[in-house]
C-alpha cells in the first residue's frame, strides 16, 4: 500500500505538482455518489480546507457524477488516475504524433463526462440546422464537437500506423534485428538505452519522463549491428484510452525480433510491476490474455530477456546473495545497473546470443566475381570458412556461413539471379 501510494506521489510531482499531504484511505464499500463513505469525506474535506489544497487527486477512477459530488464537497478541484496520467501525458508529449495520440485519449476520456452541472451546459440555444439544429442543448453540441474531432484525430493516426508500418516493412526487408525495450515507467529503460546505444535520450528519476519513441543502432559481439527501440512505460491501471490512442506507438513491439523486459528488481513491488507489464502486453496482443503472469511469459509472441536493472540500489548483502541466485538459476535474465554499466557488457553477449539463436550453417559457392554477395555475407552473417578456387578456368568462392534464415532468404532474393548468383 505505501508503495501505491508513493507511486501515486510520484505522478502528481511528475507534473510539477506540490504535494501537501498523501493518505490511505481504505474503503469497504464503494459508494455510487462519491466513492468514500461520508465520514471520510468529511474528514478529506477538513484536510484539505486545513492545507489549503486547490486540487486532490483520487488514486483511484472517478466516475463523473462522483467527481462533481467530491468538487462540491470538498470544495476543490478533483482527478483520477487516469486523469492525472493523461494531463502527465499531454505535457510530455513532444512529436506531433504523441500530441495527436494523448489528445485522442483526453478527449475519449472527456466524452463520457460531460454530465457535470457546468452553467453553460444547461443551456439551450438555437440554430440554422448546421450544427443539431434549434433545441439543441450545449452538452450535445459539445458531445458531437467531441466526436468529429476524435473523428479528424483517428484519420490521422490511421495515416500515421499506416506510415509506422511501412517502416516496419523497410526494417524487416533490411537485415538489422530489432529489439524494443518495455517496462514499467521508472525501471531505467531509457537510462539504458543510453548506455547501449551513446544516445541522449532524457533519463530521469521520474514517473514518464519520455514519452515518444526512439529508435538507435547499437553494435553486439558478433552480429553488424542491431537497432534498439525504446518505448513509453507503463504503469498500473493504465488508461485504457492511452492503450488506444498509443496502439500504434506500442505495436513496434509486435515487430520487434526480441523483447528486452526492463524491471526494476530493487523495488519492493518488482513482481507485480512485472504483473501489470506483462498485463498491457496481453492487451497489445503480443501476449495471450489471462491473470497468471507466468503463462503469459511463457508464451510470449516474440522472444524476451528480463533486465534486472538498479541493482546497485540492492544494498543488504543477503538481499542481493538472493537477487543474484535467482537471476543465475534463470535462463533469460540479466542482472545489470544502467547507471553505473555493471553487467552491461554480459548483456551485450546474451542479445547476441539470443539473436544468432536459431541460425543455420549454409555452404555456398558463388562466382568469384560477386564481391557485393560477398561482402553482404561477411556483413550479415557469420562467416565460419571461406576457400577461393577455380573450375575450368572460372574462379569460385566456396564458403561455410552461419545465417538466420530470413537473412538467407534475403541474400538469395538479393544475389539469386544473374551475374555471381549463389550456386
Amino acid at each position: 500500500m505505501s508503495a501505491r501510494l508513493e507511486e501515486a506521489k510520484g505522478l502528481a510531482l511528475a507534473i510539477g505538482l506540490d504535494v501537501v499531504e498523501a493518505s490511505v484511505y481504505r474503503v469497504r464499500q464503494s459508494r455510487p455518489a462519491t466513492l468514500f463513505g461520508s465520514g471520510q469525506v468529511e474528514e478529506i474535506g477538513a484536510l484539505v480546507a486545513s492545507t489549503a489544497a486547490e486540487l486532490v487527486v483520487v488514486d483511484n477512477n472517478l466516475t463523473s457524477v462522483q467527481q462533481s459530488n467530491l468538487e462540491k464537497a470538498w470544495s476543490a478541484k478533483v482527478i483520477d488516475r487516469t486523469g492525472l496520467i493523461l494531463e502527465i501525458f499531454g505535457e510530455r508529449a513532444a512529436t506531433a504524433e504523441g500530441r495527436l495520440q494523448v489528445e485522442l485519449a483526453h478527449l475519449d476520456y472527456q466524452a463520457g463526462r460531460l454530465v457535470r452541472s457546468w452553467t453553460h451546459l444547461e443551456r439551450q440555444r438555437g440554430g440554422f440546422g448546421f450544427l443539431g439544429g434549434p433545441g439543441e442543448t450545449q452538452i450535445e453540441a459539445d458531445r458531437r464537437m467531441i466526436r468529429d474531432r476524435m473523428a479528424r484525430i483517428r484519420r490521422e493516426l490511421d495515416q500515421v500506423t499506416r506510415t509506422r508500418g511501412l517502416h516496419r516493412a523497410r526494417r524487416q526487408r533490411a537485415p538489422w534485428p530489432v529489439i524494443a525495450l518495455v517496462g514499467y515507467t521508472n525501471a531505467g529503460k531509457s537510462t539504458l538505452f543510453n548506455r547501449l546505444t551513446g544516445a541522449g535520450v532524457l533519463a530521469q528519476d521520474m514517473l514518464f519522463a519520455t514519452l515518444d519513441p526512439t529508435m538507435r543502432q547499437i553494435s553486439l559481439p558478433g552480429l553488424d549491428k542491431a537497432i534498439l527501440s525504446d518505448t513509453v512505460g507503463f504503469v498500473s491501471d493504465l488508461p485504457t484510452q492511452l492503450i488506444a490512442a498509443f496502439r500504434a506507438t506500442l505495436e513496434e513491439v509486435l515487430s520487434a525480433d526480441l523483447i528486452l523486459h526492463v524491471r526494476d528488481i530493487a523495488h519492493p513491488d518488482s513482481e507485480a510491476q512485472k504483473s501489470d507489464v506483462l498485463d498491457v502486453l496481453a492487451d497489445l496482443g503480443a501476449v495471450p490474455g489471462g491473470t497468471d503472469a507466468d503463462e503469459k511469459q511463457g508464451s510470449m509472441i516474440r522472444p524476451m530477456i528480463e533486465v534486472w536493472n538498479k541493482a546497485d540500489l540492492i544494498t543488504d548483502p543477503d538481499h542481493r546473495a538472493s537477487i543474484l541466485a535467482r537471476a543465475e538459476q534463470e535462463a533469460d535474465v540479466s542482472l545489470v545497473s544502467a547507471l553505473t554499466g555493471d553487467g552491461v557488457e554480459d548483456l551485450r553477449r546474451m542479445l547476441a546470443g539470443r539473436l544468432a539463436h536459431g541460425h543455420r550453417r549454409y555452404e555456398l559457392e558463388l562466382d568469384g566475381a560477386a564481391g557485393a554477395a560477398l561482402a553482404w555475407l561477411h556483413a550479415h552473417g557469420e562467416v565460419l570458412s571461406e576457400e577461393h578456387l577455380e573450375s575450368e578456368g572460372r574462379a569460385l568462392v566456396n564458403l561455410s556461413v552461419r545465417l538466420d534464415p530470413a537473412d538467407h532468404e534475403r541474400f538469395v532474393r538479393l544475389h539469386g539471379g544473374g551475374e555471381g548468383a549463389v550456386i
